[in-house]
């Protein structure tokens, strides 16, 4: 495969930057409810939208999470161009930096909750580029703004999943 061909292919890769898709994530969110069961997991609703909300405050570089410890973050450059170069969604139960979940599910609101997660969208898809973190990821390292927007609509896409819409 030449250089132009993967560039072109990577592209394509469904990412948060694409208001269209932004725009369906979006509704997709507003077809949960505050008694949406989970199919895996071990989060609630509320705690799920909260999570999100930190996924992308992260790439946005107002969550700084520190890098895994080796042998997982060699683990993760490896597998980077994987994860980045295709729409295969993440799997059941894939682990996740301990700084992007809420401790407390008594304090996660449903409503609030949802509404800060679309709220975060909308600031990630209309930036775009200009609010990407240059801190690198815990687990994939330095991340590209684009490779934020794909992370970004794969991490949301899962726990959308996860709760059946």
């Amino acid at each position: 495969m030449t250089h132009d061909s993967h560039v072109a292919k990577t592209a394509t890769v469904k990412n948060l930057f694409d208001s269209s898709l932004a725009g369906d994530t979006k509704q997709r969110i507003m077809e949960l409810h505050h008694h949406s069961q989970r199919l895996w997991g071990n989060m609630t609703v509320a705690q799920t939208l909260a999570h999100c909300t930190s996924g992308l405050e992260m790439a946005m570089g107002v969550i700084n999470p520190k890098r895994a410890p080796f042998p997982a973050n060699v683990m993760g450059l490896l597998i980077k161009p994987l994860i980045f170069g295709n729409d295969k969604p993440m799997r059941r139960n894939s682990p996740s930096s301990p700084e992007l979940f809420s401790a407390d599910h008594t304090k996660c609101d449903f409503e609030r909750e949802r509404g800060y997660l679309i709220a975060a969208i909308d600031r990630f898809a209309n930036e775009g580029a200009a609010c990407c973190s240059q801190h690198p990821h815990p687990f994939f390292g330095p991340l590209k703004p684009q490779q934020w927007a794909i992370l970004m609509y794969k991490h949301i896409d899962h726990h959308l999943r996860q709760f059946g819409v």
